[in-house]
C-alpha cells in the first residue's frame, strides 16, 4: 500500500496528451490520410493563432509597463464614472482573438482595480466584430449591422450593471 502511495501519479496534462497520441497513433493504421490531414490542420490553426497570441502577449506587455494601479484604478474602475464605461466599450470592439487568450491580461487589469462591471462591458462588446461588419452589411444592410451593433453595447451596458450588483454582493 505504501509502495503505491509513495509512486508520483503523472500529471492530467501529460496523461491526456499520451492519450491523445495513442487515438492517433491507432486511428494512424486505419485511416493515415485522416492522421496527416488532422496534423496539417492542426499546424495552420497554430499558425493563425500565432499573431492572435504576440498580440496578446505586447498588450500584456505595455499594460505591464505603462499601466500602474492607479492608472487602471482612475480609468477603470467605479471611480472611473462614465469615461471607464466608455473605454471599456470602445476597448471591447477594438480588441480581436478568442477570450480564453485574453483572459490573463483581463486577470492583470483586474488585479490592478479593474471594475467587476466593466470587465463584464469589455468581454461583452467583443460581440460587435469590426472584421465581419462589411460582410454584415453586405448580407444584412447598413440598417441592420447599425441596429445590432448598438443593442449589443446597449446590453453590455446592462450586463455590466447586472454583473457590478451581483459581484458587489
Amino acid at each position: 500500500m505504501k509502495n503505491q502511495e509513495s509512486k508520483k501519479k503523472l500529471p492530467g496534462s501529460l496523461v491526456f496528451l499520451l492519450f491523445i497520441l495513442c487515438i492517433y497513433l491507432i486511428t494512424f493504421f486505419f485511416n493515415s490520410i485522416l492522421v496527416f490531414e488532422a496534423l496539417v490542420n492542426t499546424a495552420k490553426l497554430f499558425f493563425k493563432l500565432i499573431p492572435v497570441l504576440l498580440l496578446v502577449f505586447t498588450m500584456q506587455m505595455l499594460s505591464n509597463k505603462y499601466l500602474r494601479g492607479k492608472t487602471v484604478k482612475k480609468h477603470l474602475s467605479h471611480e472611473a464614472g462614465p469615461r471607464g464605461w466608455f473605454y471599456a466599450i470602445i476597448s471591447g470592439i477594438l480588441v480581436s482573438g478568442p477570450p480564453y487568450i485574453l483572459f490573463p491580461m483581463l486577470a492583470d487589469l483586474k488585479k490592478k482595480g479593474m471594475n467587476n462591471a466593466l470587465l463584464a462591458v469589455f468581454l461583452y462588446n467583443r460581440n460587435v466584430k469590426l472584421p465581419f461588419l462589411p460582410v454584415m452589411i453586405y448580407y444584412f444592410g447598413l440598417s441592420f449591422a447599425i441596429v445590432l451593433s448598438v443593442y449589443i453595447i446597449i446590453f453590455s451596458i446592462l450586463n455590466g450593471l447586472i454583473v457590478g450588483k451581483i459581484a458587489s454582493e
